[in-house]
């Protein structure tokens, strides 16, 4: 059994608590490792050494840093296949979209290799009479980052590359079901030139998280999980005078005129439904077709399209669509989801309850479940399931199906299928969620720009990378400056009359 460490100050420490979780293969059900929580000491000394780190670092010119990017993410570009294979072993997901996960959080990497542009500051001449003004961007010292499983490469990548390049060293506590991967970045960046001690990977569970939040030199918190965490971990970072961004769950509409082309539009939804095992905060979970011709159509071309699906683990192959769920309590929940939309009196299309793969029995494999007719009373819809499920909600209009997106706690993404592009510009111009797809399931934008939700999906009023990570993880000094007449006017040699 491998036992999992700590990285601290550039090498793997063991664990002190005693205390363990387990780390599972999810597609065959079996403990791979043994990960050590930490206690409050190895937590509090960690950010203690990454406090002293730090000094240097932010006093390390920015192109300088920027530097340790490049060589960041040309190793990583190196290591691609290798990462990848972590995160499918411990998360499930197929080799594709592992090299997916690693590739979006790799194109974060990128953006901070211009970070010195970000971070340079503003200077006005002359603001008054021989009185300039300027600002300059300041890191904030020890920042947090609090990550999920679902993404075990892309997020702590989004965290640590902004919060570093800025000159701040990092806490990364990965989610304790999927830390090989995050072990692996921190030897990377490390090999890159990252100073020892600047990136710390502490793991474990709610004390540690607790801990960063009561520790008076973390100065911010990045998390990403469920929205329940999420305001949790805001209110208690907010209470204790830190800045944080949180975000929270989701639950994804996806909206299908009566002219769009009903064939793109199939393939989109089983690519975002069904893709990663529906475990994504940006996956579409509900399809709202408007009028009952578009959704008899969409229901005729979404069937075959599911019940083609190949389901399995990484190691069948590049053709394999998605993997298990993450652990059996989550198989448990979306099967008792699946049912209670049956009892609640949606109309089951396609039944991935029971779903079995034979030499994997014992992994958490969910096969792919369809409904139709579903209402916004039933727990299907009102709840974020994670697993492999799509919703079919008729609406009558196209007005009624915005307000049904409008109304939804959730405002992570949204996306419209139609070739009209007056209703497209209406639609991204008046829905209340933070990514908006035309014609494109899963709006998530690219590095430079940044990622964020609206309403319950997120918590703080900066987004995650691009520009907004840069002014998450600075703050802004001010100094205006005179300067009295000096040498420029010669030299003294008498003293001033008294008057």
């Amino acid at each position: 059994m491998q036992e999992l460490t700590h990285f601290i100050d550039g090498k793997h420490v063991k664990g002190t608590s005693g205390r363990f979780a387990e780390v599972m293969n999810p597609a065959t059900g079996e403990q791979i490792a043994k990960v050590p929580l930490a206690t409050v000491e190895e937590l509090n000394d960690a950010v203690a050494r990454a406090a002293e780190a730090q000094k240097a670092w932010a006093a390390t010119n920015p192109q300088r840093r920027s530097r340790v990017m490049m060589k960041f993410g040309a190793l990583i570009n190196e290591h691609m296949d290798e990462l990848a294979e972590l995160v499918s072993k411990e998360h499930g997901k197929t080799l594709p979209d592992a090299r997916g996960d690693v590739q979006r959080g790799l194109e974060v990497v990128e953006f901070c290799m211009g970070a010195p542009h970000m971070l340079k500051g503003e200077f006005t001449d002359d603001g008054g009479p021989g009185i300039d003004l300027y600002s300059m961007r300041q890191p904030l010292g020890v920042v947090a980052g609090i990550t999920p499983f679902n993404f075990p490469a892309m997020i702590p990548l989004w965290k640590m590359a902004p919060a570093l390049v800025a000159g701040n060293a990092m806490i990364l506590k990965p989610s304790e079901r999927v830390p090989s991967t995050s072990l692996r970045l921190a030897e990377l960046i490390i090999e890159a030139g990252l100073p020892e001690g600047v990136l710390q990977v502490v793991n474990g569970d709610k004390e540690v998280v607790d801990a960063i939040l009561d520790n008076d030199t973390v100065a911010a918190v990045g998390f990403v999980g469920s929205t329940p965490i999420a305001q949790y971990i805001y209110g208690r970072a907010a209470n204790n005078g830190k800045r944080a961004q949180c975000f929270g769950g989701a639950k994804n509409h996806m909206i299908v005129m009566p002219d769009a082309d009903m064939d793109k539009a199939a393939d989109a939804l089983v690519g975002a439904g069904f893709g990663a095992a529906g475990e994504r905060c940006m996956a579409v979970s509900v399809a709202v077709p408007v009028g009952d011709k578009t959704a008899d159509a969409l229901i005729e071309k979404l069937v075959p399209r599911i019940e083609k699906l190949k389901v399995g683990p990484y190691t069948a192959g590049e053709d394999v669509d998605y993997g298990p769920v993450i652990t059996a309590a989550a198989k448990r929940r979306i099967d008792g989801l699946v049912s209670s939309g049956v009892d609640q009196g949606a109309k089951l299309v396609v039944d991935g309850r029971d779903f079995s793969l034979q030499g994997y029995e014992d992994g958490y494999f969910v096969g792919p479940s369809l409904f139709d007719n579903v209402t916004p009373d039933m727990d299907i819809y009102k709840e974020e399931i994670f697993g492999p499920v799509l919703s079919q909600v008729r609406a009558g209009s196209y007005e009624e199906a915005l307000k049904l997106v409008m109304d939804n706690q959730y405002g992570n993404g949204t996306a419209i299928f139609t070739a009209d592009g007056d209703t497209a510009r209406d639609f991204a111009h008046r829905v209340n969620v933070g990514m908006v797809g035309i014609n494109f399931p899963i709006p998530v934008p690219l590095s430079y720009f940044t990622f964020g939700g609206w309403k319950k999906s997120a918590f703080g009023d900066l987004n995650q990378y691009g520009p907004d990570a840069i002014r998450f993880y600075t703050k802004t000094k001010t100094v205006t400056a005179r300067w009295f007449s000096g040498i420029k006017d010669g030299s003294q040699f008498n003293f001033k009359a008294m008057d």
